[in-house]
């Protein structure tokens, strides 16, 4: 943790601390290594367990592979030694599962590269025009930076568990459809599922989880996972404010039995914050987080649209589509359709990822757009 803090938050401290009266400390420059948060809580996750007595490993060699296994290394999911370590010993690859893992790689190649890098023109056109957005550009940039969002870290996740069904690893599942939830609470339960997982092992049932005495501290207890929620993403005040917001939302949501709720209005309030949260993410400050969502509203705005919109939704409506259809469980539910569909659509699949992993490799040859989003990760 001491590795962590000393990398990543340091400066951030420093920064801060420098805004108090008397004080002038040099604000230390240290390249923040690519995925340190990844690798950091899975090291963080291993030692607790050992002292758990729920694992214990003499191989160093293992523990390394575990820690440093490339697939997952940089971008997740975040995987748990007990769901590694006998694989690495007893794991069996055979052609099948080269070939379902290489499906699984191609499907999230194609997410990455055909969706998420097309979808952060749009993200990007918007979120560096704050002070000058239309409604329409303020809407459209946020739920083209949510569909980026999504598809770019989901993809990455795809890749991972595929490479590493390729080897003869299997991990857990990272997204499960999080557009669809109907409460916040949900959609925690749907999205980054291995963070939530270690938050809620390492962080909030050692603190005592919902089986607490009072109220307050079971609210004391999820204010403590938000904060270091939000400070995991980064060392800014936005990914703070941004887990603040999901704080008040979960603590709202069992104030008002809302995380039962299965209704359509249930399902907007859920998409419209976690839209909004995505904006407050996005921001290079918590200034231009509140211009951005006042512009949604059309508050001090440039009006309900403008030629920017309008060339952005022109050029960029086929990914648009593309990404809504492809964020909804579709997929799923013809795969699980029983009889002759069934047997057409399974035999359809190899073919429709070979297409997929072909057009996004179009997509790299021909050098296109290919932002990373996890630097402050």
């Amino acid at each position: 943790m001491t590795v962590l803090f000393i990398f990543k938050y340091i400066g951030f401290f420093t920064e801060n601390l420098n805004h108090l009266p008397f004080v002038q400390l040099p604000v230390p420059q240290i390249t923040l290594p690519i995925g340190i948060s990844f690798f950091t809580f899975q090291a963080i996750s291993y030692v607790v367990d050992v002292y758990r007595g729920h694992v214990a490993q003499k191989s160093l060699w293992d523990v390394m592979l575990y820690i440093a296994f490339f697939p997952q290394l940089i971008a997740g999911p975040i995987v748990r030694y007990s769901d590694f370590a006998d694989q690495i010993r007893n794991r069996q690859e055979s052609l099948q599962k080269l070939a379902k893992g290489g499906y699984r790689f191609a499907l999230g190649l194609g997410k990455k590269v055909i969706l998420s890098n097309n979808l952060a023109y749009v993200a990007d056109a918007a979120f560096s025009s704050v002070g000058n957005l239309s409604l329409s550009m303020a809407w459209l940039g946020a739920i083209g930076y949510s569909l980026q969002l999504y598809f770019d870290f989901s993809g990455y996740s795809d890749m991972a568990i595929g490479l590493g069904q390729m080897f003869g690893f299997r991990f857990l599942e990272n997204f499960n459809y999080p557009f669809i939830s109907r409460s916040i609470t949900e959609l925690w339960r749907r999205w980054h599922i291995s963070l939530g997982s270690w938050f809620r092992d390492y962080v909030y049932i050692p603190l005592g989880g919902s089986r607490v005495k009072t109220k307050h501290r079971l609210y004391l207890n999820i204010f403590v996972v938000w904060l270091l929620t939000g400070a995991w993403h980064g060392a800014k005040w936005t990914y703070i404010a941004w887990g603040m917001m999901y704080f008040v939302l979960l603590c709202a949501e069992r104030i008002l039995g809302w995380s039962g709720k299965k209704t359509w209005y249930s399902w907007l309030y859920t998409i419209y914050f976690f839209v909004a949260g995505n904006v407050v993410f996005r921001s290079e400050n918590v200034t231009g987080a509140i211009k951005y969502l006042l512009a949604m509203f059309n508050i001090h705005t440039s009006g309900l649209t403008d030629a920017k919109a309008v060339y952005y939704f022109a050029e960029y409506i086929p990914f648009l589509i593309m990404g809504i259809v492809a964020a909804m469980p579709i997929a799923v539910w013809l795969r699980s359709r029983t009889g002759r569909f069934k047997e057409v659509i399974n035999r359809l699949y190899p073919i429709w990822c070979a297409a997929v992993f072909l057009v996004a490799l179009s997509f790299v040859v021909k050098g296109g757009y290919n932002p990373f989003i996890y630097f402050d990760f």
